[in-house]
C-alpha cells in the first residue's frame, strides 16, 4: 500500500532516509493485525517531518565592484530562523581562474563583501549563494557577471568654481583627474543658492568644463559625478562647491504706483514703488536709483536720487510721466516709465469677473477679460486690516490671465485684498478686487447674541458680526442651537448675510437655552449660551381680554344708566337703601303702646338728664346691642322659651326693678347713674309680659356678672370710650331702654 516516492533534491538526506524506512515497515505490516498500531505510532513522526523548514532560496542577486571591493546583495533580507550564507565567486581574468568565498549570516543582513580579496576588472565571474539552517542547505541559481559592467568609480573631487574674466554669465569648473579619465562620462548639476530645482549637464572626455547661460551676479551650487563608458553604474555625487558669476549693469526695474485721494488744495499724494524685475539676478548689486518726473504737457523735469525702493510725491491734478533707473559701478539700467493719469481721467474697464481658489499649497487667482488687446496685468495684494499698506506687495503678469502665489508667502488666517489692474501700453485700467484667505481656521470666538421680542411661542434672535481679525476665514453660515429645559436640542442654519432670525413653534411659559455658531470652511465656533423664557400670555391676549372686560363693564354701566333714567326711584333705592327702624317693627306692638312710646327714638324726650344715659351698677355686654338689634327676633324667641319654663317663684324673686339705658353718645359722665320708676301699663297679652320679664331678668343677671369686684362705679372709659359705634344704628337709634321689673302686676301673677 505504501510506495516510495523520490523526494525533491531540496529536501535533506535525513528526511529521505526516514521516509524510506517508513515505507519498508509499512510493506511488512500490510497483512498483520498490528498495522493500525504502527500507523498510530508513525503519525506523530510524519507530523514532525512535515514541520521541517529549509531556508528561503536566495533570489535577485546584485553585485557592484566598488573600486576593488566586490559587494553582493540578495533577497530575502530577513529569515525566520538563524541562517548562514556562503557566497562562492569563480572569476576568470585572461587565462587564470580564481575562486573567492565570502560568508555572512541573517543577523548582518543579506549582504556580503569581499573586503580583503583583490578582484579587478576586466574579469568574468560566476556567483552562487548558499543558505543553510538547522534543517538543511539550499542554493541559489548561478549568476554570471562582467566586472566592467558593474564597476562603480570613485566620485570626482571638484577643485574650483570661478567666473572667467570678461565673460559675464559663465562659470569654469575644474576637478581632480581620475585614473580612468580617458574613459569616463560626467554629469554636472547646478542651481542658484536657496533654490530647490537642480539642472543637469552631460559631457565626457574633458578636464575643465565651462558652464554658460547663467545669470550675472548670481551665486551657484555645483556637484559632479562620473562612470566608465562600459559601466551602467554611476558614481556618487561629489561634494558641492559654490561660485558666483561676474557683476554687470543692473537689469531693468518693475515700476508701480499707489494713488491717494485728492486733497483739499487739489493735489494728489502718489507713492512710487519699484523692484527688480522677474528673472533679474538675486545678488545683483545696486548702488542707488535716479527718478525723473514731469507733467505730460511740460518739459520742466524734476530729478531725485534715493537708495530706497519707494518715493512719496505730491503732484498736481494733471497727467505726469515718471522714469526710474538703477545704477552700480558698471553703469545704469534701462529706464522704466510710468504714466500718472489726470485726476478727472476715467479708467477703462476690462475685467468682467475674478475668483480665487486654493489648489494644493498655492493660492490661484483667475480673471476674465473683455479686451483682447490687453496682455499685461498688475496684481497687488495686502492684508485687509493694514490701513498703512506696510505689507503692500505687487507683481507684474504677462501673457496670462491667472496669478499664483505659494501659501508660505502669505500669512495664514489673514484676509487679503487682491486687485488686478489691466495695463494697455502706458494706460492703466479700472481694477477688479476680491478678498481671499491663504488658509482658513475656525473663528477665535463666537458671535455676540441677544434675544428680542419674546412672545408666547416666538422669539427673535439677533447677533453681531465677528470682527475680521477674529474670523480666521470667510463666514459661510450661522447655526442657531436652541433647547427647551429637559427637552431635545434643535438647530437652524442661515446664510452668512443673515444677522437675525425668528424662532417659532416654541412652548408657552418654557425656559430655553440658546447658542449661535459661526462657521468657516475649517469649522465653527459657538458663542456664549443665553437663557430666555417664553411668556404665559401674549400682549394681544391681554389687550383682547381687557377690551372684552372693559366693553362688558361699559355696557353694564350704560344699561344701568338707561334703566336709572327710566326708573329713578329704583336706582335711588338700589344705591341708597332705607335702613329699617326697629321702633317701627311689629315687635313693639306685642308689648303695648307704652313700650312703643319709650322705644321710639323720635318720640323720646330730649330733656332727659345725661345721668339717665349712664348704666347703673352694671354694664351691658359688648355684643349686647348687636344681638338686640340685628338678631332681635331670634333673641326674643330664645328668651320666650326660657321664660316659659321658669317657675312663678323665680319671677317674683327679683329684688329690684331697674330701668337700664344703653347710651351711644360719645360722652358719658363718670360716676353717674340713674334710676327711674317704671310705669308699665298693664298689657292684656300675657305672652308679651312673660317674654319681657324673662328678657329683663337675663339682661340684669348678665350685667351683674361683669361688674368689677371693687364695687366702684364704671366710668366712661369702660362703658362708652372703647365701644365703637355701630354704623347700622348710627342714624336710627340713640338710646336703648330696658325695663327690669321689681314687681309684676297682680293680674300677671295670677295668670302665671
Amino acid at each position: 500500500m505504501f510506495s516510495y516516492v523520490e523526494a525533491p533534491r531540496t529536501f535533506s538526506y535525513g528526511f529521505l532516509w526516514r521516509l524510506h524506512c517508513m515505507g519498508m515497515i509499512a510493506d511488512r505490516l500490510v497483512n498483520s493485525g498490528t498495522m493500525w498500531i504502527w500507523a498510530l505510532w508513525l503519525f506523530p513522526l510524519l507530523c514532525k517531518l512535515s514541520l521541517t523548514a529549509l531556508p528561503t532560496k536566495p533570489k535577485n542577486i546584485s553585485c557592484v565592484l566598488n573600486g576593488v571591493n566586490l559587494i553582493c546583495t540578495w533577497s530575502p533580507k530577513k529569515e525566520a530562523s538563524f541562517t548562514e550564507y556562503i557566497v562562492n565567486a569563480s572569476c576568470k581574468c585572461g587565462g587564470s581562474k580564481n575562486n573567492y568565498t565570502c560568508t555572512s549570516n541573517s543577523s548582518t543582513g543579506a549582504l556580503c563583501s569581499f573586503l580583503h580579496q583583490i578582484i579587478a576588472a576586466p574579469a568574468h565571474c560566476t556567483i552562487v549563494v548558499e543558505a543553510q539552517n538547522a534543517d538543511g542547505i539550499i542554493k541559489s541559481d548561478t549568476t554570471h557577471w562582467s566586472l566592467n559592467d558593474i564597476l562603480k568609480t570613485i566620485p570626482p573631487k571638484i577643485l574650483s568654481v570661478k567666473p572667467v574674466l570678461g565673460i559675464k554669465k559663465m562659470l569654469q569648473i575644474q576637478w581632480e583627474l581620475h585614473a580612468l579619465s580617458d574613459d569616463l562620462k560626467y554629469i554636472l548639476r547646478f542651481k542658484t543658492v536657496n533654490s530647490t530645482h537642480w539642472m543637469e549637464v552631460n559631457f565626457s572626455d574633458v578636464e575643465v568644463y565651462n558652464l554658460t547661460g547663467l545669470q550675472a551676479s548670481t551665486e551657484y551650487v555645483i556637484a559632479l559625478r562620473c562612470k566608465t563608458n562600459k559601466s551602467r553604474i554611476w558614481s556618487d555625487w561629489s561634494q558641492e562647491k559654490t561660485g558666483m558669476t561676474e557683476e554687470e549693469v543692473p537689469h531693468v526695474l518693475d515700476l508701480w504706483r499707489i494713488l491717494r485721494p485728492v486733497e483739499e488744495d487739489g493735489r494728489r499724494p502718489v507713492r512710487l514703488l519699484w523692484k527688480k524685475a522677474k528673472g533679474a539676478p538675486v545678488l545683483e548689486k545696486t548702488l542707488g536709483y535716479n527718478i525723473w518726473y514731469f507733467p505730460e504737457n511740460n518739459t520742466n523735469v524734476t530729478e531725485m536720487r534715493t537708495t530706497n525702493q519707494t518715493l512719496d510725491l505730491c503732484l498736481r491734478g494733471e497727467t505726469y510721466r515718471v522714469s526710474v533707473i538703477s545704477y552700480n559701478s558698471l553703469g545704469n539700467s534701462i529706464p522704466v516709465t510710468l504714466r500718472i493719469p489726470d485726476i478727472h481721467e476715467k479708467a477703462f474697464q476690462c475685467i468682467k469677473a475674478m475668483q480665487a481658489c486654493l489648489v494644493q499649497d498655492q493660492l490661484v487667482v483667475e480673471w476674465q477679460c473683455s479686451c483682447l488687446e490687453v496682455e499685461t496685468w498688475m496684481v497687488e495684494w495686502f492684508p485687509d486690516l493694514d490701513s498703512e499698506l506696510s505689507a503692500f506687495s505687487w507683481e507684474s503678469v504677462s501673457q496670462a490671465k491667472n496669478w499664483t502665489i505659494h501659501q508660505d508667502k502669505l500669512k495664514p488666517f489673514l484676509c487679503y485684498n487682491i486687485s488686478v489692474y489691466p495695463v494697455l501700453q502706458d494706460r492703466v485700467g479700472e481694477p477688479y478686487s476680491i478678498q481671499a484667505y491663504s488658509k482658513e481656521s475656525i473663528p477665535l470666538r463666537g458671535p455676540e447674541t441677544k434675544v428680542e421680542n419674546i412672545g408666547v411661542k416666538t422669539v427673535t434672535i439677533s447677533w453681531k458680526e465677528i470682527p475680521k481679525k477674529l474670523r480666521n476665514g470667510f463666514i459661510s453660515n450661522y447655526t442657531i442651537f436652541y433647547q427647551a429645559e429637559g427637552g431635545k436640542e434643535f438647530s437652524k442654519t442661515v446664510n452668512s448675510s443673515t444677522l437675525h432670525y425668528g424662532l417659532e413653534s416654541l412652548t408657552r411659559k418654557t425656559s430655553y437655552t440658546l447658542q449661535v455658531m459661526a462657521s468657516t470652511r475649517a469649522g465653527g465656533k459657538k458663542g456664549d449660551m443665553i437663557n430666555f423664557k417664553t411668556l404665559s400670555i401674549s400682549v394681544f391676549e391681554i389687550v383682547l381680554i381687557t377690551c372684552l372686560v372693559g366693553g362688558g363693564l361699559l355696557m353694564l354701566i350704560i344699561f344701568t344708566m338707561v334703566s336709572g333714567c327710566k326708573k329713578p326711584s329704583k336706582l335711588t333705592q338700589l344705591c341708597w337703601p332705607d335702613v329699617p327702624n326697629p321702633a317701627e317693627s311689629s315687635i313693639a306692638t306685642w308689648l303695648g303702646a307704652d313700650f312703643k312710646n319709650k322705644v321710639n327714638l323720635k318720640e323720646f324726650d330730649d330733656s332727659v338728664n345725661t345721668e339717665d344715659r349712664i348704666l347703673k351698677l352694671c354694664s351691658a355686654p359688648t355684643d349686647l346691642i348687636d344681638k338686640l338689634v340685628v338678631n332681635f327676633g331670634n333673641f326674643l324667641e330664645e328668651a320666650s322659651i326660657e321664660v316659659a319654663g321658669k317657675s312663678q317663684e323665680n319671677i317674683l324673686g327679683v329684688e329690684k326693678n331697674e330701668y337700664v339705658t344703653a347710651p351711644y353718645g360719645s360722652d358719658c359722665p363718670q360716676g353717674k347713674s340713674f334710676e327711674e320708676p317704671l310705669a308699665l301699663t298693664e298689657n292684656p297679652l300675657r305672652k308679651s309680659q312673660h317674654l319681657y320679664s324673662g328678657m329683663a331678668e337675663e339682661i340684669c343677671s348678665g350685667a351683674k356678672e361683669e361688674l368689677p369686684s371693687s364695687g366702684q362705679s364704671i366710668g366712661p372709659g369702660h362703658i362708652c370710650g372703647d365701644r365703637a359705634q355701630n354704623p347700622y344704628l348710627k342714624n336710627s337709634v340713640t338710646t336703648r331702654e330696658f325695663l327690669m321689673l321689681e314687681k309684676l302686676p297682680d293680674h300677671t301673677k295670677r295668670e302665671v
